[in-house]
């Protein structure tokens, strides 16, 4: 929806930039309201911006902001303001409110003063900096902090001590490594999920269609697995431009063993354990069972591994902690699934992972074509857990991403 709000006035306010802000902006799972932010001069703008077609209500209306109530009943909030405190208003309303109030105490501590008009000094209101967000942070002596970091929770300083990371960006992976196809429940063949895959720059793809305890998906049973990977290799042999690797989504059933034999997961490319039954167990159970289907030395990936469904379903009762250091241990990488009503892990979870250096994927558990288009949704969820590119594996080019799965990989243990 912010899209087509940004679209609707841009196409008639061609001198005005027009930015999402707050934490749409900040790339946070799920969004309250719509923020955005005007940077110019074009006094049409307000009446536009509360004539759009999506509008059920208008609930104020002003010469520098407005307020509007969409469809959905989602509040959208537009600000103009003047090109010269663009860097300082961006900055300003995409928060967090503890980043903000943490970068005002520091400049307060440098005799100065912030606000969403500009960066002044306190003792005669000289203005300092407020074009750019960048000259901003300077002037503070920090770094540009990305704005899916500035939630409070270490940036700052590590923006004063020059360690903030080289986050991961989409350019940056290779590969998605958890797609469905008509074997399943998708609803496009194999060779046409790997064109699309391949249209969107991805040099691989792991075909992942369900395993058989998922009867309502047609489930594959060992038989279909290993005639189903035949096909993905045939395939993958006859496409240019894209190398499909022959996997599966292998359910953990309720006691923690795998649904198909070890032996045939062991002749495929890759294997995802997820569970997809049983979701109320107790915490311990529940982290039990995961915890061995990590110790098969056939699993190379937790998928969605919380089971939750923003803003439908919680997540399970489960030791992350735990299971993440069971993870590390057994060499086992977690997924970060892209579809947007599940983005699990999350952030903090995935930043867990990263500081007991468990491995990250970045997948978008495809079930057609266009849902390659969402791995953005699932690097903005990387990036808020100051993921770099080597924290997730399908950065690397094929042979490596391949040479560092836990199947290839010596002393990697069970536990």
């Amino acid at each position: 929806m912010a899209t087509r709000v940004i679209d609707y006035l841009r196409a008639d306010a061609t001198d005005t930039t027009i930015v999402a802000v707050g934490s749409l902006r900040r790339g946070c799972e799920t969004c309250g309201d719509i923020d955005l932010l005007a940077i110019g001069t074009n006094d049409q703008l307000m009446s536009r911006f509360t004539s759009f077609p999506g509008v059920e209500r208008v609930l104020g209306q002003g010469s520098t902001k407005s307020s509007v109530l969409l469809q959905g009943d989602v509040q959208a909030d537009l600000r103009l303001v003047p090109d010269e405190s663009a860097g300082a208003a961006t900055q300003y309303f995409t928060g967090s409110k503890a980043h903000n109030i943490a970068v005002r105490d520091l400049a307060l501590q440098r005799g100065l003063r912030l606000n969403e008009y500009g960066l002044f000094r306190v003792a005669d209101d000289h203005p300092v900096a407020g074009a750019s967000e960048a000259e901003i942070y300077a002037a503070l002596g920090l770094a540009y902090v990305p704005p899916e970091l500035r939630e409070n929770r270490g940036e700052i300083r590590a923006a004063a001590d020059g360690a903030l990371p080289r986050l991961i960006e989409r350019t940056d992976l290779k590969g998605d490594l958890h797609s469905h196809t008509t074997a399943t429940d998708g609803h496009a063949d194999v060779e046409t999920m790997a064109r699309a895959a391949r249209d969107t720059g991805l040099e691989y793809l792991a075909i992942t269609d369900h395993s058989q305890a998922l009867a309502m998906a047609n489930g594959l049973d060992e038989h279909r697995a290993l005639a189903h990977a035949r096909h993905i290799r045939e395939v993958s042999a006859r496409l240019d431009g894209i190398t499909l690797l022959a996997g599966i989504e292998c359910d953990i059933r309720p006691d923690g063993t795998l649904d198909l034999a070890e032996d045939c997961l062991a002749e495929l490319d890759l294997v995802i354990a997820s569970v997809h039954s049983a979701f109320g167990q107790a915490e311990a159970q529940m982290t039990d069972r995961i915890l061995r289907a990590i110790a098969s030395p056939v699993v190379d990936v937790v998928g969605h591994p919380t089971g939750r469904l923003l803003l439908r379903r919680d997540p399970y009762k489960l030791d992350i902690e735990q299971v993440l250091d069971a993870a590390a241990r057994a060499g086992v990488a977690m997924e970060i699934n892209s579809q947007v009503d599940r983005l699990d892990l999350s952030d903090i979870h995935a930043r867990l992972a990263r500081a007991r250096g468990v491995k990250l994927v970045i997948s978008t558990d495809a079930h057609a074509p266009a849902g390659f288009d969402l791995l953005r949704w699932g690097v903005m969820v990387a990036r808020r857990a100051w993921a770099e590119p080597d924290d997730v594996l399908n950065t690397r080019p094929l042979e490596a991403f391949q040479a560092s799965l836990r199947r290839h990989r010596k002393g990697a243990s069970a536990t």
